[in-house]
């Protein structure tokens, strides 16, 4: 699916490909010498990935993508986001390398940390305050259906993952911690103490600094993750001395999971034991990552490369909180729009700021329908050169379907409006009619779009509707546009012969610019100041039902009928 296309990336413009080959750069950089590094890259070059790999073992071993997932809360809109970014960029990798250099992603779950604040979006929350400070996989799960919260939520994040059909590896930071895994890097943290802090107390205000330890213990006597001191360290023994909550002087092994690290260091700690090559965080963890990267380099490991994305906005232009709850969730993008308008979303401009709220799916929809339908055509066309710089080729992981949708989401909308379709059954009446032979399961994302754009309509579009009379010269263009659609041919289909019309009706009309024509027809005819189309509207929803609907306007019955 990937091969074939090392060529094109190498030349490739979107940011995606920017990345991959960044991260190629440095993957010959940390396992090849000078002298292999160039043999490496001019077989590369030239399509030779296969045989660089089989010359130089090194690079066999798999570039590790990682992204992180707080266990102490359900997925969401930004956990999408950690994950499809980076595959994003794990596919042009794949392409740039003709899926020669092996990849995975890891998906990180910070279960192994303390319960700090209480979601608001669980039930019996009583025991997640009784277990307030203890990791999440030892705190009670308030649903009753696994062994802990963090059980839950990372049965949750799989399900979440799984669903979209992400490649990942999940791995639990209480297994890495308790089964030994971090601790060759624990021993050297604890080796290393002294400069770590170095690192960390100047981020620090005064009052923190104080108490700091990169460590935090879990006290043996009531199992929660503390805030201590570090008072003593044994190098010979792996341990350290904290006061426990009561007071009592305590000796602990840093390793075997009886400790865990701050989260700056423990993202460090992360990179330095897994290897991690690529990771993407938000714009406000640039100086975290910096500080990080330090204590990476102490742990004597080497910082990934990383991207710093822009974060989401409401419609208000506040940044997105799951505190505030303002913007929107999973559940609400996917009640009115496809996963693929989504993944679309998260690809465009991730370095720009943008706004997360409900006016924004419609517009997903159709741009990503319309770099689907761009990059369909090209294909078509035998033009395959300029393909993996589509969105779309980047939305579906390099695995583009063969078809996309004949109707666009919006005019959906305007079909629902102005045909009342409550259900996809009679939506589908004008479709079929439209489209001769066309079936939910012929147009399976067409049907799915239609299911969107009902929900979408009852609960948005609906509510906000305003019908206003046409004025004089209104009434007159729309009366002569009446008369034009009635001279066309019976049962006319043609959206192109149709708009023409609809442009003539609007000249004749004296309409300055012409846009404010379209603007008059969508207001006094759907309630609405834009929308898709006219002519397409038409050809869809029936010539004689369109002028009917334009008689329903010019008699008032559409203001009369609106809610008051």
């Amino acid at each position: 699916m990937l091969q074939g296309l090392s060529h094109q990336a190498r030349e490739a413009k979107s940011w995606p490909f920017a990345e991959a080959r960044t991260l190629l750069a440095r993957i010959l950089r940390l396992r090849l010498d000078d002298a292999e590094r160039d043999l490496a890259a001019s077989l590369i070059g030239e399509g030779k990935a296969y045989e660089a790999v089989a010359t130089f073992p090194q690079l066999a071993r798999p570039v590790v993508f990682q992204c992180g997932f707080g266990a102490s809360g359900l997925p969401h809109m930004g956990t999408f986001g950690e994950a499809a970014r980076p595959t994003m960029v794990r596919t042009a990798f794949r392409a740039l390398t003709e899926d020669a250099i092996p990849s995975k992603l890891i998906v990180f779950s910070d279960d192994m940390d303390g319960l700090r604040k209480i979601p608001d979006n669980v039930p019996n929350r009583h025991i997640l305050e009784e277990d307030r400070d203890k990791p999440v996989t030892r705190v009670r799960d308030p649903f009753g259906e696994h062994e802990s919260f963090g059980a839950h939520n990372n049965a949750r994040l799989r399900t979440f993952l799984d669903g979209f059909g992400f490649d990942y590896e999940f791995m639990s930071a209480t297994e890495c911690y308790t089964s030994g895994r971090f601790d060759p890097v624990l021993l050297r943290a604890l080796e290393r103490f002294d400069a770590i802090m170095k690192i960390m107390l100047p981020t620090l205000g005064e009052e923190r600094r104080a108490t700091y330890s990169p460590f935090l213990p879990i006290s043996p006597k009531t199992g929660k993750v503390l805030q201590a001191p570090t008072l003593e360290r044994n190098l010979e023994k792996g341990t350290i001395v904290f006061p426990d909550e009561d007071g009592t002087l305590t000796e602990a092994p840093v390793t075997g999971g009886h400790v865990k690290m701050q989260w700056r260091p423990d993202w460090a700690l992360r990179w330095t034991a897994l290897e991690v090559d690529y990771e993407m965080s938000g714009k406000d963890l640039i100086d975290s990552v910096k500080v990080s990267s330090q204590v990476c380099r102490v742990l004597g490991g080497t910082p990934p490369e990383t991207f710093h994305y822009e974060l989401f906005m409401d419609e208000n232009n506040q940044k997105i909180s799951k505190s505030k709850g303002n913007g929107l969730t999973m559940e609400e993008w996917l009640r009115y729009g496809a996963p693929e308008s989504l993944t679309y979303y998260m690809y465009q401009s991730p370095k720009s700021a943008k706004r997360l709220y409900f006016d924004v799916i419609p517009k997903a929809a159709d741009e990503y329908l319309q770099q689907l339908d761009a990059l369909l055509r090209k294909r078509a066309e035998g033009d395959n050169s300029a393909q993996i710089d589509n969105p779309a080729w980047h939305v579906h992981r390099g695995n583009p379907p063969d078809k996309g949708s004949p109707v666009s989401f919006s005019l959906l909308l305007n079909l629902v409006s102005a045909g009342d379709a409550s259900t996809k059954e009679i939506l589908w009446g004008f479709l079929s009619r439209y489209l001769p032979g066309a079936t939910p399961e012929s147009e399976p994302l067409l049907d799915r779009l239609a299911g969107y754009a009902i929900n979408y309509y009852e609960d948005f579009v609906r509510p906000a509707k305003k019908f206003r009379l046409a004025t004089d010269q209104e009434r007159a263009a729309m009366e002569d546009l009446v008369r034009r659609l009635e001279a066309l041919p019976a049962g006319c289909k043609d959206a192109e012969l149709i708009q023409n019309e609809v442009y003539e009706a609007g000249k004749a009309g004296g309409f300055e610019p012409l846009r404010s024509w379209f603007q008059a027809l969508y207001e006094v005819l759907l309630g609405q100041s834009q929308g898709p189309r006219f002519g397409s509207f038409a050809a869809i929803f029936g010539v004689e039902r369109t002028i009917a609907l334009i008689r329903k306007g010019l008699a008032g019955e559409l203001v009369a009928g609106q809610p008051a």
